[in-house]
């Protein structure tokens, strides 16, 4: 059990952090193994440091074997690499036929099969054919031994990914570092990192804690973590109390899905109604919070009973709101009814008080404004509220504002905290230019002030378009993945997408399939089950049911693609959703124009990324061709609602389109800005080009870590990202 869970942390160690936990175990001769560790890892697309190599070669054979095995399961994972991805057609992307040739053959076979020539006639009479009644579509007709017998060896290129690991501390600060920096982490996480931190909080309940745990979602894993262990609760809204509750039933922590409480024992009633007691005793007002989540609170009295519990009249009086019996108006009815009498100037006022409320109130108050002296008021009201909002916060209102420039009439796209994407009008009146930049301004200098100022900032030029982290949830988990709105470089001659999934319990088809359009976002064809084949590339060829696994694929060729745009695809056709299959994701790979190998290649593997959201059509990322003929993906984590079942590439085309205009116009902050506000003063800045790194301590940020860094280097890289948004 003990080893068990030294794996697992060991595991999350690697998949965060791309360090190995220094092994425990006696010196000894471990080169040979070492050795034959790192040419394990390279099969799959990563490599030892060279300091790495150093200290396993140090210690004893059996060590190094060890940590190997752990290692390679963990890293093997991360690439899609613990699967079999067969493929239908056993030559992709050779021999692909025509689809109406392919389709014919089926129903040929059919014909000649005794068992299934009647029903085949049957439909034939109708002039309809389904051909998931038909034997031969839609199940692989060959094993995957057969698969890797029929290709050829991929032979290794300077241009395969290559993911260097690091050298750790021991396990257990690993481990400590890794809690400390999730559950303090500015931004919130997403669904991957939340269920690590609540692992790791069980785990660290009893050691160092981080100075402030600023995302709710985080707090709540930790207090069910310290009611476990009779630790103080950490609470200071009625709110705070209400995601416990969610952790102790195994809801959802962000209250975006309603949650079923279990039945509560109770020592646990007692310390949640003592919490809301505290809260309310201390703070009154804060009675109010109960009103937006009024049915949450009345299913979770019913659990806590607390008429039973006289002592704590003040955890009763939430309750009591909760059932309408006593009033507790709410801050936001208070500054609606204001608004609703036009008193923009006292409603901003009101708001300054609460920032976070202003600040996500801001574009409405301006549009609001019917005077000079209004528009100041809302205008000084927020510069003197930037200095007590989250970092975060600002910076999603930066970026908000730098998106107001374009006048009426045009689109919006909405996503929500499940990245559920739709588009919808933009009515709203323009936010005055004079107004817009003032406040920018502001922004900018309050954030500045926030961030610190190194001697010497390192910068790979590849990080700079990276979109800034500023929720968890608008990144997918996965290897290689870059938070939504985020533009990456893409070098190679061939492009292969992927998808896997494994059914839970009933019949479920993944389709895959690339949209390509044009520079007007018009198509200009697709690859999906119903075209196999175009001049840009292959299909790999339709699964229908995947109780052991299934794959699919799509070979491009990126210098015969007509158009702009590539925009992969995962539409389910039938079955299960992609929250309830066993596992499900996306990725793509990149290859040099001679590089053969096996339909799924790890080494070459960019990107794989977890297929986790509420919609039937899933759109991970975007390819676009730039104004010099390059290629470049842009990511988006987006998904759609969908039709219940059949979804396809055809059905959703003007959808899609009209999604990634509005994806594409939309300016993100980046990286690059950051670096910017950062760069002043006395900080020396330095372009990276892949050599030699400086001798002395920097901070780095890049999409990889160097080797060679001195070791009081500060270094950010997309695993930890969210460190770049301050406090």
């Amino acid at each position: 059990m003990v080893q068990h869970l030294e794996s697992t942390l060991e595991a999350m160690v690697v998949r965060h952090t791309l360090r190995i936990p220094a092994p425990a175990g006696p010196a000894g001769e471990g080169g040979a193994a070492a050795r034959q560790f790192d040419t394990a890892l390279m099969a799959v697309g990563f490599k030892l440091s060279g300091e790495l190599l150093a200290l396993l070669s140090g210690l004893a054979e059996q060590v190094v074997v060890a940590t190997a095995a752990r290692t390679l399961d963990a890293v093997r994972a991360m690439v899609g690499d613990h699967v079999q991805h067969n493929a239908y057609f056993i030559d992709f992307p050779h021999n692909v036929p025509d689809t109406f040739e392919f389709w014919t053959g089926c129903l040929a076979e059919a014909l000649a099969d005794d068992t299934c020539r009647p029903s085949t006639l049957a439909q034939l009479s109708t002039g309809v054919v389904d051909l998931l009644t038909l034997p031969s579509y839609g199940n692989y007709r060959h094993a995957y031994a057969e698969l890797l017998a029929a290709h050829e060896e991929l032979i290794a290129a300077a241009g395969d990914r290559l993911t260097v690991l690091h050298p750790g501390a021991v396990l257990g600060e690993e481990v400590t570092a890794l809690y400390l920096a999730l559950a303090g982490s500015t931004t919130p996480l997403g669904e991957e990192a939340l269920h690590d931190l609540g692992v790791l909080a069980g785990h660290c309940a009893a050691g160092p804690q981080p100075v402030a745990i600023p995302v709710r979602e985080n707090r709540a894993l930790i207090n069910l973590a310290r009611l476990g262990t009779g630790a103080d609760l950490l609470l200071d809204t009625v709110t705070d109390v209400l995601r416990l509750a969610c952790a102790l039933s195994e809801g959802d922590v962000t209250l975006v899905q309603p949650t079923r409480f279990r039945a509560l024992s109770r020592p646990v009633r007692r310390a949640l109604l003592a919490g809301l007691d505290q809260v309310v005793a201390a703070a009154p007002a804060k009675l109010a919070d109960v009103t937006a989540r009024r049915e949450a609170f009345k299913r979770l009295g019913e659990r806590l009973h607390p008429h039973e519990y006289p002592r704590w009249p003040h955890a009763a009086e939430v309750f009591a709101v909760a059932r309408g019996e006593r009033p507790a108006p709410s801050f936001d009815s208070r500054v609606e009814a204001l608004l609703a009498a036009g008193e923009v100037t006292a409603a901003a006022e009101l708001l300054a008080g609460a920032p976070g409320r202003l600040f996500r109130a801001l574009d409405r108050l301006l549009r609001s404004c019917r005077t000079p002296e209004e528009r100041e008021a809302v205008v000084s009201a927020a510069e003197r509220a930037a200095p007590l909002a989250a970092g975060r916060l600002l910076l999603s209102v930066r970026e908000h504002l730098q998106n107001r420039t374009a006048p009426a009439g045009g689109s919006r796209v909405f996503v929500n905290r499940q990245a559920r994407a739709w588009v919808a009008a933009d009515t709203r009146a323009p936010v005055p230019a004079a107004d817009r930049e003032r406040l920018v301004a502001a922004l900018d200098a309050e954030v500045r002030r926030r961030l610190p100022a190194p001697a010497h900032l390192l910068i790979d030029p590849d990080v700079l378009d990276v979109a800034l982290p500023l929720s968890g949830k608008a990144t997918a988990a996965g290897l290689g993945v870059l938070p939504r709105g985020s533009l990456s470089p893409v070098d190679g001659e061939l492009l292969r997408f992927f998808v896997h999934w494994k059914q839970t319990a009933r019949t479920t088809d993944f389709d895959l399939s690339a949209l390509l359009l044009d520079a007007s976002y018009g198509t200009v064809g697709w690859l999906s089950y119903t075209e196999l084949t175009q001049v840009e590339g292959e299909h790999s060829g339709d699964i229908t049911d995947a109780p052991d696994g299934a794959s699919e694929f799509i070979n491009l060729r990126l210098g015969a693609v007509r158009g702009a745009f590539i925009v992969p695809q995962v539409n389910i056709y039938a079955g299960e959703g992609f929250e309830e299959v066993e596992e499900s994701f996306f990725g793509f790979m990149l290859r040099e124009g001679e590089q053969q190998g096996q339909p799924f290649e790890a080494r070459t593997v960019r990107m794989k990324s977890e297929l986790r959201g509420p919609g039937r059509v899933a759109l991970p990322l975007a390819f676009e061709r730039g104004q010099d003929g390059g290629w470049q993906a842009r990511w988006l984590h987006l998904y759609l609602r969908g039709e219940p079942a059949a979804n396809q590439v055809e059905g959703n085309r003007v959808s899609v389109a009209t999604l990634l205009r509005g994806a594409v116009e939309r300016q993100h902050l980046t990286v690059r800005h950051l670096v910017g506000l950062m760069g002043g003063g006395g900080t020396r800045t330095t372009r990276w080009d892949g050599g030699e790194v400086p001798a002395g301590p920097v901070t780095y940020i890049g999409l990889s870590r160097p080797q060679g860094l001195h070791p009081d280097s500060v270094v950010v890289t997309p695993e930890n990202l969210r460190d770049l948004i301050p406090a």
